[in-house]
């Protein structure tokens, strides 16, 4: 399949017309879509239009953008006009069509992206795998007994099978890094206000993209960036150039980066920590980066945001009238997850906001003497595609971190995060390398990932 660039240049080249690019889209979906079940809603004609008035704008001599004639898919947490929007829910099944789109999204489509269908979630995208009562279960390209991930697991799906080139993600604690990992693709969470999202409620999730490539991935995070008055997060970069600009560019030298199996916390796979450590030491090496293993101790950032976020979709489910009338209809990993963590007591939840204050104070001091922290992107290989998620890894109790051991912290601090693709495990599964870095710094992010590839190239998808 080709790149997002390629499309675009094509369709702006009249090498190939949008129609044309989604009549080929259409192909792929139709061929896999029904053993995968990485799309839940789509809009062929919809497209079409949105296809046409591309190829008309070019007949005429126009300009679409940078993304003319690129079909995505949408994820079903993200309001796309003329799509309902289903939060992979029974309760939203029968939504009827939305007549606004998200900003990123709207930013998206004024680039020339053609918007084909909403991608499964994880009811509420509350769950490390994506499958729900609405929808059934979705399913991992590399092998279709295992998860993509959650909860952006049906565009992790979408784009590893070729059925897109990109799909739009939302990452509340590593719900883009996550199947990035489990599906082979690169997956970064933004600093937080780089996109503006619609959901301005909330000051842990980021809105993003996953992609095959560094390079993609940056022009589309160019795209959707950018202050909007409707999140009161939203900034404009600093950055003086492009993030896709800036790939072109070498990397800067002489940084400082921990290698870390476990933040001094976690249970994780041998197996994937040691081929993450492995690329960590490829990356580093060919950067002339200084590369420390010293054991360093984090604070588990899953207790600090776990109440917050459980409390917050608590009571909008609450005010919506679906909690706790709808509560029977959930998937049983949502649900409990509600139960367990939706009310907590005005000390929990004062102790969650003190927690998270130390997790930003931790962040800052290692940012002091670090420009790097590099981790696995998760704690196990990807298991089985209907869950549950795992609470023994290694044989040690992982019920206080489960597979995203290692997210939450970007999430917590606001700063960038990417997973890239690391290798594969002798069971063939894809394996990634986690990067962080300070406020900003997702060009360098990028850039890196971007550099990884030239040294060790990963397939564009799975092979199907």
């Amino acid at each position: 399949m080709e790149t997002v660039i390629e499309i675009a240049s094509g369709v702006r080249n009249r090498l190939i017309s949008a129609r044309e690019e989604l009549d080929e889209c259409r192909r792929r979906v139709e061929r896999d879509n029904e053993r995968l079940r990485a799309f839940t809603y789509l809009d062929w004609p919809g497209a079409e239009v949105c296809a046409n008035r591309i190829d008309i704008e070019i007949e005429r001599g126009g300009d679409p953008g940078p993304l003319a004639g690129v079909p995505f898919g949408v994820k079903d947490v993200e309001n796309c006009a003329g799509m309902p929007t289903m939060h992979g829910s029974l309760a939203f099944r029968n939504a009827k069509p939305e007549s606004k789109d998200d900003p990123n999204i709207a930013r998206l489509r004024r680039a020339g992206a053609v918007p084909i269908g909403k991608t499964a979630t994880p009811e509420f995208a509350l769950d490390s795998i994506t499958a729900s009562p609405a929808f059934g279960i979705t399913r991992n390209p590399w092998d279709t007994t295992k998860t993509p991930g959650g909860s952006s697991g049906g565009s992790a799906a979408a784009v590893s099978a070729g059925m897109v080139p990109f799909a739009t993600g939302s990452d509340n604690g590593g719900s883009v890094r996550s199947p990035a990992a489990f599906c082979g693709l690169v997956g970064l969470k933004p600093t937080h206000g780089l996109i503006a999202r619609a959901d301005g409620s909330s000051d842990t999730n980021t809105v993003s993209v996953l992609a095959c490539t560094a390079l993609e991935t940056a022009r589309l995070i160019d795209v959707m960036s950018g202050r909007d008055d409707v999140d009161k997060m939203s900034q404009e970069s600093p950055a003086t150039r492009t993030l896709e600009a800036g790939i072109a560019e070498a990397p800067p030298r002489g940084l400082r980066a921990l290698w870390s199996a476990d933040l001094g916390y976690a249970p994780v796979d041998p197996e994937m920590a040691a081929i993450a450590a492995e690329a960590a030491r490829v990356l580093c090496e060919s950067m002339g980066y200084e590369l420390s293993e010293e054991p360093r101790k984090f604070s588990n950032a899953n207790e600090a945001l776990v109440p917050i976020i459980g409390h917050r979709l608590r009571s909008q489910l609450e005010d919506l009238g679906i909690w706790p009338d709808g509560a029977k209809e959930m998937a049983d990993g949502p649900r409990q997850w509600l139960e367990e963590y939706g009310l907590p007591t005005p000390r929990e939840y004062g102790a969650a906001l003190a927690l998270r204050a130390t997790v930003e104070a931790e962040m800052a001091a290692f940012f002091s003497d670090h420009d790097l922290l590099i981790t696995p992107s998760v704690a196990c290989p990807a298991f089985d595609a209907a869950g549950p998620n795992p609470d023994v890894i290694d044989g040690r109790d992982a019920s206080a971190t489960g597979s995203e051991s290692f997210s939450m912290l970007a999430n917590a601090a606001w700063v960038p995060a990417i997973s890239i693709p690391a290798g594969l495990t002798k069971e063939g599964l894809p394996v990634g390398l986690q990067l962080i870095g300070r406020r900003w710094s997702d060009g360098l992010l990028l850039q890196l990932a971007h550099a990884l590839y030239s040294i060790q190239p990963w397939p564009r998808n799975a092979p199907i």
